[in-house]
């Protein structure tokens, strides 16, 4: 059947029916991702494109100082965290392919309000503020990707398919930076709206691409009563802040790390349009090293567990951020002026913190159905029963730690302008950063080392979820994925698919 023919809906959908799965699931899994990542890599880039905006306005024309510019970068961040929980949802409320579609049309605002108003330098300050809000669009994409490529791929397979998902939509905050960075370099910093030109084609390719080729799970199941359950397990709320140090991490050093080097080169007595330049040729280094990291991340995971490898992840942070502060407090020594050894130092320091917490985020999201599936052995239902709960539960949870963490990428660039507001540099922010690492090491050992069974759980949430799995299974109708009857595709649907 031809694509624009085929029926995009699939009514029962089990990954974990190994036959089921070689015999064509998982080549409809792969095209599902495929586009997912796409479209999901188009909204990280919209959602961090006031990154690159603010390499293209001078303090001296737009009137925006550098912890006005810091802010600036915040508010899409806050917003796209916040959007993630009903992103959640959406997909199984509206079906994958649906909100895909629905999702990266929605890009086509901010995209458009950014083309317009940065070739008006006399707009006021809240004006950018609220055209920068709309930016966090992009920011709930990662969530509703993520949830629905869950549903696709098996628990043996999830560490890897969902690090993909995932890095491949944080390489676009690095690709539209390279964007920029081409821009900046072949027609100075006086053309940012190409820029959005650009995407704008990107956008309809993304919509078009998930229209044609993605699908409706139609069994998938993660609304916000899932959420709530997952939100009564106590491990929930440790992933949640280890998402924050990780994918916190790697947002909020994404959206500043162009300041900070553009900051560092002006101090050095670089002009504003050289500064611009020289920080674009660098600051797409490390979000790009970071995305490439998460899928191993993941992958590592899926060998010897998510703990361990989030563990080593933190330690390393630890000694990256430590480079980081003790770079920043010696050129501080030296007036604010970075000599070469200390920029050198600071850039290192960076990208490690880069690649360090994209295999953090990998192995953190491996955590999510690990901790799902070893506590879906306590409930009394049936196999197949256990593995929906464990399945819809943590996808649901997706959502919820993608708003958490990302709200860590809000606070590193309000640490940032609070640094550079009182004391003209960085430095004091860094040692903050470094001291929440050893926090989240610690949370790492505490909850996910120290005890290595995740299936204990006080016997109310066990009682909650059978009942809450039971009511489930009554109100589908027969022939439901969860009675145990279905494939990953059926026969039928795999001919469509």
């Amino acid at each position: 059947m031809s694509t624009l023919t085929r029926n995009r809906n699939i009514e029962h959908w089990d990954a974990e029916n190994i036959a089921a799965w070689e015999a064509g699931g998982k080549d409809v899994a792969t095209r599902n991702l495929i586009w997912s990542v796409f479209a999901e890599h188009v909204g990280f880039s919209i959602w961090s494109i006031w990154s690159v905006m603010v390499l293209f306005m001078p303090t001296d024309k737009f009137g925006i100082d550098t912890a006005g510019k810091f802010f600036l970068v915040a508010m899409p961040t806050l917003v796209g965290a916040i959007l993630r929980i009903p992103y959640t949802v959406a997909t199984a409320r509206f079906g994958g392919r649906n909100w895909t579609i629905f999702s990266a049309v929605l890009l086509l605002i901010p995209t458009l309000l950014t083309l317009y108003f940065i070739n008006q330098p006399g707009t006021s300050y809240t004006t950018f503020l609220i055209v920068a809000a709309f930016a966090g669009f992009g920011g709930g994409n990662f969530a509703s990707s993520m949830t629905n490529i869950n549903a696709f791929y098996p628990q043996r397979l999830k560490g890897w398919a969902l690090g993909l998902n995932a890095g491949g939509g944080n390489i676009g905050v690095p690709v539209i930076q390279l964007v920029g960075l081409l821009v900046i370099a072949t027609l100075g910093n006086s053309y940012a709206s190409l820029i959005c030109a650009i995407y704008l084609v990107l956008i309809a390719l993304a919509g078009v691409g998930a229209a044609l080729y993605m699908d409706n799970l139609r069994n998938q199941k993660a609304d916000l009563s899932y959420m709530i359950t997952a939100l009564k397990v106590p491990q929930s709320w440790a992933i949640a802040f280890l998402y924050i140090g990780t994918f916190g991490s790697f947002i909020g050093y994404s959206f500043a790390f162009g300041q900070v080097l553009q900051i560092s080169f002006k101090a050095g007595g670089d002009s504003a349009a050289q500064a611009a330049l020289h920080a674009a040729q660098i600051a797409f280094i490390g979000p790009l090293l970071g995305s490439l990291a998460r899928p191993y991340g993941g992958k590592w995971a899926d060998r010897i567990g998510g703990g361990r490898v989030t563990f080593y992840a933190f330690g390393a942070m630890m000694a990256a951020a430590v480079l980081v502060a003790v770079a920043s407090t010696i050129g501080d020594s030296h007036g604010g002026v970075p000599t070469g050894g200390v920029m050198a130092a600071l850039v290192l320091g960076f990208i490690a913190l880069f690649v360090l917490s994209g295999i953090g985020n990998g192995s953190v999201t491996k955590i999510i159905p690990s901790v799902f599936d070893a506590k879906s052995k306590s409930l009394d239902v049936g196999p197949a029963s256990r593995a929906a709960w464990a399945q819809n539960t943590s996808g649901a949870l997706i959502g919820f730690v993608g708003a958490v963490g990302a709200l860590g990428g809000v606070g590193i660039n309000l640490v940032l302008r609070s640094s550079y507001a009182a004391t003209a540099s960085a430095t004091t922010a860094f040692w903050v950063f470094m001291a929440f690492y050893v926090l989240c090491a610690l949370v790492t050992w505490a909850v996910f080392l120290r005890r290595p069974s995740l299936r204990s759980v006080d016997s109310a949430v066990i009682a909650e979820a059978e009942a809450f799995v039971l009511e489930a299974e009554h109100s589908e109708p027969s022939g439901a994925a969860s009675s145990g009857t279905a494939a990953a595709p059926s026969a039928s649907t795999s001919a469509r698919a």
